[in-house]
């Protein structure tokens, strides 16, 4: 063979490596590799990292992996992943307590991912949040980014320009309250953050990269986690870890079996600033995740699996449940057992696959979904060696 020739080959090669990587659709999963089962003592402790996952085919495969700080205690939003999918942000919200190596404080690192080769990506950015930082969104123009943190009860503002953050500002709301996670809506003008330790959702105002607070606050219930917005931006859907708050004086709604309470979750109608609707869906819903068509909504519940065994909360399994979304109604359409201890979960864009990671049996789960009933795949099933706590795509929120 000619050199010339050898080198169209190459040439050729590179190209049709370049194209597949492009049409690939990305799941970015947060693997924590310090997180013991609750209750229990740090031991066995591998680096923490984030894999790269090929969702645009099936069976879903494991295509490349970066050590980089992560924690799956708290929401499974703290991974973002760019509109075009060539980057990601991380967030740490703890690490180990140098003067005690059996127990965690808080942390404050953001990391940003390059995927241009997602077989082999790379830490391009380091930078420091608020302690406790968690949940992460970024806006769909690939220009703006957000980061809760708990700790200190704050949203860092950033803007994005190829693919560097850099500090705006950073927005003061009530620690006491320990915002968690943030949401941006389709439009880039709103954001919705949820209160860890409070009950309800702040409403923020974004123009261009001044983020400012509303005054507005939803009060959706006990304890919101993680929050996803509709396509058109009308309706959010929160969760509720604590579920409805009785009123004075009523008993609380339990779960089955112990005194978990029932979380639910709620649609908020952003036109009228007016809570429609409250769903019941189980003891400590973990997770909301849109399909990329917004016709379905999925929820993770943990169920008490993530208790001890001995405990009377213990279940040995989760659930998931899919409602079809129409404007603030939600129907359940299935519901299936799952693993124990469910974090993240997010779909592919066809809608017919469902990714859900599994925290105690250090693995991702896969679903079948065909509109009417869920099926786990136990074949195509993701073992990891570290704990998947958090996961996303460029089309998750």
């Amino acid at each position: 063979m000619k050199s010339s020739t050898i080198g169209l080959a190459f040439v050729g090669l590179a190209l049709g490596l370049s194209a597949t990587a492009a049409s690939a659709q990305l799941a970015i999963s947060a693997n924590d590799g310090k997180q013991p089962r609750l209750g229990q003592v740090p031991s066995d402790v591998k680096p923490d990292n984030v894999t790269v996952i090929d969702l645009g085919h099936y069976p879903p495969k494991v295509i490349g992996k970066v050590d980089v700080p992560v924690s799956m205690i708290g929401p499974p939003t703290i991974v973002g992943v760019a509109p075009d999918s060539s980057f990601a942000i991380v967030t740490n919200g703890q690490k180990f307590d140098p003067a005690n190596p059996t127990k965690f404080i808080l942390d404050d690192t953001v990391s940003v991912i390059d995927l241009k080769d997602p077989t082999n990506p790379q830490v391009i950015q380091t930078i420091k949040a608020g302690d406790g930082a968690s949940g992460v969104a970024i806006n769909r123009a690939g220009t703006l980014a957000l980061v809760a943190a708990t700790g200190e009860g704050t949203i860092s503002v950033y803007s994005i320009k190829s693919k560097t953050l850099t500090l705006v500002d950073k927005l003061q709301l009530d620690a006491k309250a320990g915002p968690v996670d943030v949401n941006i809506a389709p439009d880039g003008k709103t954001a919705l953050v949820t209160q860890r330790r409070g009950n309800g959702m702040w409403r923020l105002a974004i123009q261009g990269t001044k983020v400012t607070d509303t005054g507005v606050m939803y009060g959706t219930g006990g304890n919101p986690y993680g929050s996803v917005i509709g396509l058109d931006g009308r309706y959010a859907y929160n969760t509720n870890l604590l579920g409805t708050l009785p009123p004075a004086g009523t008993p609380e709604r339990r779960g089955p079996g112990g005194p978990a309470r029932i979380g639910t979750v709620t649609a908020v109608d952003l036109k009228t600033n007016k809570i429609v609707n409250t769903v019941e869906v189980g003891p400590t819903p973990e997770h909301v995740a849109l399909s990329a068509d917004g016709r379905y909504l999925e929820v993770t519940v943990v169920n008490g699996s993530s208790a001890n065994p001995v405990s009377a909360q213990f279940s040995p399994f989760g659930l998931m449940q899919v409602y079809r979304v129409n404007g603030p109604t939600l129907t359940l359409v299935a519901q299936a057992q799952t693993g124990q201890w469910g974090q993240g979960a997010t779909w592919s864009n066809d809608g017919r696959t469902i990714l859900l990671q599994g925290a105690v049996a250090r693995e991702i789960e896969v679903y079948r979904f065909d509109g009417k009933s869920l099926k786990r795949d136990m074949a195509a099933t993701l073992k990891f060696d570290t704990r998947p706590g958090a996961i996303s795509t460029a089309r998750s929120r």
